[in-house]
């Protein structure tokens, strides 16, 4: 049986649930939220869309108890109206370190032993935060990092090229914000480089768009949820499968001291392993403009 606990049902936590039912990620899922009869309503509205749906989710809503044998918590808490507000997801923190400050002595305390993926912004201090409170181990604790950007710089990529995204390789990495980079040097395209095929001009526009296309799309919907229910489902698919497959999420450098986006193996125990891409001079600068970023305000506990 796999479970799941899913803390947070704004219109990311909302969209995430309704993502992992549809795709039948999970046996049994556990809804969370402050809002008084929210996770009654939530329920209530998804099995109404199961109806007449191969398979079954058994969703619920959760009782703390419900903690101790989830396999995944989605730690999913935020406040958009920030974000309609600011284009800059480290504002997000005077907010969302109080949720993180409210449940993880409740995790802590309960009988969970499986893997926390965190989706809060600003997503690498979050994810820290949680594990240093949590005192879960690091390779237990997960952020999705720079998954959703990644998959906005190959559909940009994509667009100019006319392929599928998916054959676009290559990733944005750093802060899931606004020092977040493509590393260009390791972009390609049937092994050829993505600078053979596309001109400056062209790519420091994708980059551009790509850091910016959240605060875009917030500027005229409110707020965005289908990009980050798909790259937490991708998370949530590849621990259940034990895909060892190479994503982009914020696990804990041991180089750098900190959560940050990076490609690394994530598989049913967490991350495995992680790699550091070969980075040029002006990609290395980035890189540790964005560690300095991160670590400026991650608290020290």
């Amino acid at each position: 049986m796999k479970k799941i606990s899913l803390i947070g049902l704004g219109n990311v936590g909302a969209t995430v649930a309704y993502t992992l039912v549809e795709r039948q990620l999970c046996d049994s899922l556990a809804l969370f939220d402050k809002k008084e009869g929210l996770a009654e309503a939530e329920l209530n509205d998804l099995n109404d869309g199961m109806v007449r749906r191969d398979g079954n989710v058994n969703i619920i809503a959760g009782e703390i108890s419900d903690l101790d044998d989830s396999d995944i918590i989605i730690f999913a808490p935020g406040d958009i109206s920030i974000l309609q507000k600011y284009s800059d997801r480290l504002e997000e923190f005077k907010y969302t370190k109080t949720c993180v400050e409210e449940w993880a002595p409740i995790i802590k305390k309960s009988k969970f032993d499986g893997i926390i993926v965190s989706i809060t912004n600003p997503c690498d201090v979050i994810a820290e935060y949680m594990q240093k409170l949590t005192e879960h181990p690091r390779e237990k604790v997960i952020g999705t990092g720079t998954i959703l950007d990644t998959a906005r710089m190959k559909n940009a990529v994509a667009k100019f090229v006319d392929i599928d995204p998916n054959s676009v390789n290559g990733y944005v990495i750093g802060e899931h914000g606004n020092s977040q980079f493509v590393a260009w040097s390791n972009v390609s395209i049937a092994t050829q480089p993505i600078t053979e095929i596309l001109d400056k001009m062209t790519i420091d526009s994708i980059e551009a768009s790509t850091r910016m296309k959240a605060f875009e799309t917030i500027k005229v919907k409110g707020y965005t949820s289908y990009g980050i229910a798909n790259s937490t489902a991708i998370v949530v698919e590849t621990i259940f499968k034990d895909a060892k497959t190479i994503l982009a999420v914020s696990s804990y450098s041991s180089v750098d001291g900190c959560y940050i986006g990076h490609p690394a193996v994530v598989g049913k125990d967490g991350v495995i392993r992680d790699f550091h891409l070969k980075l040029n001079e002006e990609e290395k600068e980035k890189w540790d403009h964005s560690v300095k970023t991160i670590k400026e305000i991650s608290p020290k506990k």
